[in-house]
């Protein structure tokens, strides 16, 4: 009796553990297949530029549109945030990241947080993150004007539970 108890277990560890990375594998390529689809979609637009407090990928303004970020979420699901740089941080200026039952604008990027980091250093993050109380399988990818500096963020994650 004790062997089938231990032989239960043992497969009931197998198949939890073999579970388990097949979801981190499964979120990873959501959230690479997520970002591409977001930096396709920006880049088509034209060049990034941030003017005024305004950033913008072409002749297309960001702040306030939220037409990519739904898109985004509508194909791939998940949730897509475009940061702008201010001051010395990142603030939220099209998102479909919910706060309190609004779109998340106007918050920032966590200063303390595992993506702010390598985005100063111009380079990506992927990996878990707190998003606004909840940890989430996480993209981050700077975003460069003409001159190499960076002036946003690209943001797409997934809800873990």
């Amino acid at each position: 009796m004790k062997r089938i108890a231990i032989s239960i277990m043992l497969l009931t560890g197998i198949i939890s553990f073999n579970f388990n990375v097949f979801s981190q594998e499964d979120f990873a390529a959501k959230v690479k297949a997520s970002m591409k689809m977001l930096q396709d979609k920006t880049s088509e637009l034209g060049e990034a530029k941030l003017v005024d407090e305004i950033l913008s990928f072409g002749d297309t303004r960001i702040n306030g549109d939220y037409d990519i970020v739904d898109e985004v979420a509508d194909v791939n699901g998940g949730t897509a945030t475009i940061f702008m740089a201010k001051d010395d941080g990142f603030i939220r200026v099209s998102t479909n990241v919910i706060k309190e039952g609004n779109r998340a604008i106007g918050t920032i990027l966590d200063p303390k947080g595992p993506a702010i980091g390598p985005i100063q250093q111009g380079q990506a993050f992927y990996g878990k993150a707190d998003i606004l109380g909840s940890m989430y399988e996480t993209g981050y990818e700077p975003i460069k004007d003409k001159e190499g500096k960076i002036i946003g963020i690209l943001y797409v994650g997934y809800k873990l539970s």
